[in-house]
């Protein structure tokens, strides 16, 4: 049986490639992407084999994303959303909602999104207030991926701070994936990326039910949570990075390209490395990004006018690039990424 890496492989170059820019035109991604990647397992990873998950190591997963990111990256960034969601349901305490949902999720058969980003900042921009039987979740998720396309989020929100949590606690819970009391929907019109579904949800005394609850932990744990969905993150620069490498070579650049795939292969060094040193993960994650978004103007370059035309890989990949730049991003990377591009050459 082939791995999960070699799966990847043969579904990025048979199935994504050829179909990206039609994706890319359209702004929808064929449902039969979503039904390969579930019927391939891909819907079971990070989930206990025990309970029907498909377990891979951290360099395995690595390979997979960027496989599937440079295959078709708008199908990647809305799929992925899913690991998150099985790993909450994988890791809670309430066991009702795990035997409810876990082994669906893991089938493909229920689809996963998220929306943490509102839970992080200072303040945040999500609340949770504590009400009988749950929470009452106040506030905005600014980006959340896969509306329309998925049943339920994994959402979380700030509580008040409590005696010896200055920062207070994340309240995670899975909610239905559809508006209705205490929730509005804001469709978002993205460059690159936009049949992913991405909307902006505002919030007003929402209720999440104790029994939805996967976790409530200190706001220091939960960011200490970060530096993993950080070095993930970074595979979708890395994947549009490795895209366009691959076509400078196509393109009769074959020194370009080898420069290129040497630098690529030490920025995957140093998102590893930040893992064992989270301080350095910023920069990792903000070179793969400063490298996307040169490989994709490489590209252009390379094959001429051309890819400037609408329906070319280049300059989709040039907008896919610059997606990366602030998805999933974060104060130090965007410091980081400022002062490479700040930077005055001699």
């Amino acid at each position: 049986m082939a791995s999960m890496v070699e799966r990847a492989h043969t579904i990025a170059e048979e199935v994504l490639f050829p179909a990206v820019i039609e994706v890319d035109a359209q702004g929808v991604i064929p449902g039969s992407h979503f039904d390969l990647l579930a019927a391939q397992g891909f819907y079971a990873l990070g989930g206990d084999p025990e309970r029907g998950g498909v377990e891979v190591d951290l360099r395995s997963l690595v390979a997979i994303l960027e496989t599937l990111a440079g295959g078709c990256l708008t199908t990647t960034f809305t799929w992925v959303q899913h690991y998150s969601v099985v790993r909450g349901l994988t890791g809670t305490t309430n066991a009702e909602l795990r035997e409810k949902y876990l082994g669906s999720a893991t089938r493909g058969e229920l689809r996963g999104g998220v929306a943490f980003a509102g839970a992080v900042p200072r303040p945040p921009r999500l609340w949770a207030t504590a009400t009988d039987g749950g929470w009452l979740l106040s506030g905005e998720a600014p980006f959340v991926t896969g509306w329309g396309i998925v049943d339920v989020l994994l959402i979380s929100a700030r509580n008040t701070a409590l005696t010896g949590e200055p920062t207070g606690t994340v309240v995670t819970g899975l909610v239905d994936a559809e508006a209705g009391a205490g929730i509005t929907v804001e469709k978002l019109h993205m460059v690159a990326a936009q049949g992913s579904n991405t909307v902006r949800l505002r919030f007003e005394d929402y209720v999440l039910p104790a029994e939805k609850v996967t976790t409530e932990v200190s706001h220091r744990d939960f960011l200490a949570t970060q530096p993993v969905s950080l070095r993930l993150s970074g595979c979708l620069a890395m994947g549009v990075a490795g895209r366009c490498i691959r076509m400078i070579g196509e393109a009769g650049c074959s020194e370009v390209a080898e420069l290129l795939h040497a630098e690529h292969r030490m920025v995957r060094d140093r998102l590893d490395g930040g893992l064992g040193d989270p301080e350095t993960l910023p920069a990792a994650r903000a070179a793969a990004s400063e490298l996307a978004y040169r490989c994709a103007g490489a590209l252009v370059v390379a094959v001429g006018s051309s890819g400037i035309l609408a329906r070319q890989h280049a300059q989709r990949l040039v907008r896919e690039a610059t997606f990366t730049l602030v998805s999933a991003g974060r104060p130090e990377i965007k410091n980081n990424l400022l002062g490479v591009f700040g930077r005055v050459h001699e």
